[in-house]
């Protein structure tokens, strides 16, 4: 008992003493606060880029592929690889005994940005005209949907909020052909946000192509999948491989999502390091401006411990205060804004998504700040409890 009260009035006396070294404490604040809002910033690139994906692939949907691709872009079905897929059990139909599915094509097109009028690559999704029946999610915002056997497209909110010409009613030209923007849609924040939709039949005869990249269909209650599985593999004219829609998304993120991660612990070990020094100056420096005070407590009979126990309490109470600042600081600036990235394999030629911070981003923060205030006050406090009580007080 006797020893915790000694650290509770050590730590008192310490913190008390704050305000008076209030320049050399806010280097650390500061310094840690910078350290988690970079590290935070870059990781809701990552978060936001894995939710969008996520967002986009569910359950109860399967995507058929050539066997030796492992994305959209490299597949290629032929026609009649297409009539088999349909003709396979585990997909739903709908009332009229049609197959819930779309077979579908992906193309490129260059859009001027809204900003600065560069040109960004967007998807050109060629789907069946009853997408909406496969993707429920899928709102049409204004207009209406496009009519097959026509050059008329819809634009995802994401696409149309960041590129130009993408307003209902516009037109736009690429390949040989004019297209008219008829409909505006919103799919929930998910990938599809960022791409143009069109009639499929109508996008391979514009781009002189006759195969298409993939198949996405609707599955049949709980096994459908399993039953859908097992018949493309006994199928013999066929070399496809099927994955649940979510798993595909899910799987095409990992790798520029994990890039993402890197780079923000690099970044952010490289200035946690610089944060570090400055911790640790901060800390010998208040070490040294209470030597006497330091000495005398332990000539009273105050221990060790306590002293030590005092110097980390402020370096993380500090390092923690400039963890709240730097979360605070991403959220204001961060928290929301729309960005677009190249998607790497998902088939996308870039994905339009809102970067997200959360409460585990924010908990990443604070933990990393809590090491350095640790790494940053533990040298100083030892020196402080080493410190030769006679030598101290001769100084007074």
């Amino acid at each position: 008992m006797r020893m915790l009260q000694q650290i509770a009035a050590v730590v008192a006396l310490n913190l008390r003493s704050v305000p008076r070294r209030f320049a050399t404490s806010l280097v650390i604040v500061m310094g840690i606060a910078g350290v988690v809002a970079v590290l935070i910033s870059v990781l809701s690139l990552s978060t936001g880029l894995q939710h969008a994906l996520a967002s986009t692939g569910r359950d109860d949907r399967a995507i058929v592929l050539h066997r030796q691709s492992t994305d959209e872009v490299g597949s290629q079905l032929a026609r009649e690889a297409v009539l088999t897929i349909l003709d396979e059990p585990g997909i739903a139909h709908s009332p009229d005994g049609e197959p819930i599915a779309s077979a579908e094509m992906l193309a490129t097109i260059n859009v001027p940005r809204r900003d600065n009028g560069q040109l960004g690559t967007l998807t050109l999704r060629g789907v069946s005209p009853d997408v909406l029946v496969l993707r429920p999610e899928l709102k049409l915002l204004s207009g209406r949907l496009f009519r097959a056997g026509l050059h008329e497209l819809i634009a995802g909110r994401a696409a149309r909020d960041l590129y130009a010409g993408l307003d209902v009613g516009r037109k736009l030209r690429f390949g040989p052909n004019e297209w008219t923007v008829v409909g505006t849609f919103d799919s929930g924040g998910g990938a599809h946000d960022s791409e143009l939709l069109a009639d499929a039949d109508t996008v391979l005869s514009a781009y002189q192509r006759t195969t298409f990249n993939s198949v996405i269909v609707q599955l049949a209650g709980a096994d459908g999948f399993e039953r859908l599985s097992k018949a493309l593999e006994k199928e013999p004219t066929l070399s496809v491989l099927v994955r649940r829609e979510s798993q595909y998304y899910e799987q095409q993120s990992q790798g520029f999502a994990s890039l993402l991660r890197l780079i923000a612990h690099i970044v952010g070990t490289v200035m946690a390091i610089g944060a570090v020094f400055a911790a640790l100056n901060t800390m010998y420096s208040a070490v040294a401006s209470r030597t006497v005070e330091i000495a005398t407590l332990r000539a009273i009979g105050f221990g060790s411990l306590p002293v030590v126990i005092s110097v980390i309490t402020e370096a993380l109470l500090l390092a923690l205060l400039g963890a709240v600042l730097g979360a605070g600081v991403a959220w204001l600036l961060f928290d929301g804004n729309t960005v677009s990235t190249l998607a790497g394999g998902t088939g996308l030629a870039q994905v339009v998504f809102r970067l997200r911070i959360d409460a585990a981003l924010i908990a990443i923060g604070i933990v990393w700040a809590c090491v350095v205030g640790l790494v940053g006050g533990l040298l100083p406090a030892m020196r402080a409890a080493r410190l030769p009580v006679a030598t101290a007080l001769r100084a007074v």
